[in-house]
Protein backbone atom coordinates (compact mmCIF):
# COMPACT_ATOMS: atom_id res chain seq x y z
CA UNK A 1 0.00 0.00 0.00
CA UNK A 2 1.46 3.55 -0.99
CA UNK A 3 2.05 5.99 1.83
CA UNK A 4 0.37 9.13 1.35
CA UNK A 5 2.74 11.87 2.76
CA UNK A 6 0.65 14.79 2.30
CA UNK A 7 -2.67 13.12 4.26
CA UNK A 8 0.00 12.02 6.70
CA UNK A 9 1.67 15.56 7.14
CA UNK A 10 -1.42 17.81 6.79
CA UNK A 11 -2.72 15.86 10.14
CA UNK A 12 0.47 16.50 11.76
CA UNK A 13 0.05 20.19 10.96
CA UNK A 14 -3.72 20.48 11.55
CA UNK A 15 -2.56 18.70 15.41
CA UNK A 16 0.02 21.47 15.73
CA UNK A 17 -2.97 24.32 14.67
CA UNK A 18 -5.10 22.53 17.17
CA UNK A 19 -2.18 22.95 19.99
CA UNK A 20 -1.83 26.42 18.60
CA UNK A 21 -5.38 27.31 18.67
CA UNK A 22 -5.92 26.00 22.54
CA UNK A 23 -2.27 28.05 23.27
CA UNK A 24 -3.38 31.36 21.63
CA UNK A 25 -6.59 31.30 23.53
CA UNK A 26 -5.14 30.27 27.16
CA UNK A 27 -2.04 32.63 27.01
CA UNK A 28 -2.95 35.41 25.13
CA UNK A 29 -7.08 35.55 25.32
CA UNK A 30 -6.77 35.28 21.69
CA UNK A 31 -10.02 34.83 19.73
CA UNK A 32 -10.53 35.91 16.29
CA UNK A 33 -7.42 35.19 15.12
CA UNK A 34 -7.02 31.97 16.63
CA UNK A 35 -10.21 30.95 15.51
CA UNK A 36 -9.71 31.72 11.83
CA UNK A 37 -6.54 29.68 11.85
CA UNK A 38 -8.26 26.53 13.55
CA UNK A 39 -10.58 27.05 10.90
CA UNK A 40 -8.44 27.18 7.77
CA UNK A 41 -5.27 24.91 9.39
CA UNK A 42 -7.42 21.90 9.74
CA UNK A 43 -9.13 22.44 6.36
CA UNK A 44 -5.94 21.42 4.65
CA UNK A 45 -6.49 18.09 5.91
CA UNK A 46 -9.84 17.89 5.78
CA UNK A 47 -9.56 18.57 1.93
CA UNK A 48 -6.97 16.16 1.24
CA UNK A 49 -9.04 13.45 2.96
CA UNK A 50 -12.12 14.66 0.83
CA UNK A 51 -9.94 13.83 -2.71
CA UNK A 52 -8.41 10.50 -1.52
CA UNK A 53 -12.53 9.23 -2.68
CA UNK A 54 -13.39 11.87 -5.12
CA UNK A 55 -15.53 10.59 -7.38
CA UNK A 56 -13.57 12.33 -10.52
CA UNK A 57 -10.05 13.32 -11.91
CA UNK A 58 -11.25 16.67 -11.81
CA UNK A 59 -13.38 16.38 -8.63
CA UNK A 60 -9.97 14.97 -7.17
CA UNK A 61 -8.17 18.53 -8.48
CA UNK A 62 -11.03 20.84 -7.06
CA UNK A 63 -10.62 19.25 -3.94
CA UNK A 64 -7.15 19.29 -3.56
CA UNK A 65 -6.83 23.04 -4.86
CA UNK A 66 -9.48 23.80 -2.04
CA UNK A 67 -6.97 22.26 0.19
CA UNK A 68 -4.30 24.45 -1.37
CA UNK A 69 -6.15 27.68 -0.90
CA UNK A 70 -6.39 26.37 2.84
CA UNK A 71 -3.18 26.32 3.00
CA UNK A 72 -2.30 29.61 1.62
CA UNK A 73 -4.68 31.15 3.83
CA UNK A 74 -3.35 29.38 6.89
CA UNK A 75 0.00 30.87 6.12
CA UNK A 76 -1.40 34.27 6.29
CA UNK A 77 -2.62 33.97 9.64
CA UNK A 78 0.57 32.92 10.91
CA UNK A 79 2.31 35.67 9.60
CA UNK A 80 -0.58 37.76 11.22
CA UNK A 81 -0.11 36.31 14.22
CA UNK A 82 3.67 37.01 14.35
CA UNK A 83 3.50 40.32 13.05
CA UNK A 84 0.76 41.32 16.17
CA UNK A 85 3.26 39.35 18.26
CA UNK A 86 0.96 36.51 19.21
CA UNK A 87 3.70 34.25 18.17
CA UNK A 88 7.54 34.83 18.83
CA UNK A 89 10.08 34.20 15.90
CA UNK A 90 11.17 30.60 16.10
CA UNK A 91 7.47 29.45 17.38
CA UNK A 92 6.54 31.17 13.79
CA UNK A 93 9.25 29.76 12.01
CA UNK A 94 8.89 26.37 12.69
CA UNK A 95 5.33 25.59 11.71
CA UNK A 96 5.61 28.03 8.78
CA UNK A 97 8.14 25.44 7.89
CA UNK A 98 5.39 23.21 7.52
CA UNK A 99 2.51 25.00 6.22
CA UNK A 100 5.37 25.94 3.25
CA UNK A 101 6.25 21.79 2.83
CA UNK A 102 2.27 21.19 2.38
CA UNK A 103 1.94 24.23 0.11
CA UNK A 104 4.65 23.41 -2.15
CA UNK A 105 3.24 19.51 -2.13
CA UNK A 106 -0.60 20.69 -2.86
CA UNK A 107 0.86 22.85 -5.78
CA UNK A 108 2.72 20.20 -7.39
CA UNK A 109 -0.34 17.61 -6.72
CA UNK A 110 -2.62 20.29 -8.69
CA UNK A 111 -0.39 21.35 -10.89
CA UNK A 112 0.30 17.25 -11.98
CA UNK A 113 -3.40 16.64 -12.13
CA UNK A 114 -4.58 19.98 -14.09
CA UNK A 115 -1.60 18.65 -16.85
CA UNK A 116 -2.99 14.76 -16.64
CA UNK A 117 -6.69 16.59 -17.04
CA UNK A 118 -5.63 18.83 -20.26
CA UNK A 119 -4.19 15.68 -21.50
CA UNK A 120 -7.10 13.60 -21.32
CA UNK A 121 -9.59 16.72 -22.96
Amino acid sequence: MNENIIAQKSIGFAIRIVNLYKFLCAEHKEYVLSKQILRSGTAVGAMIKEAEHAQSKLDFLHKMSIGLKEANETNYWLLLLKEGGYLQANEYESIKKNCEEILRLLASIVKTTKTSVKMKT
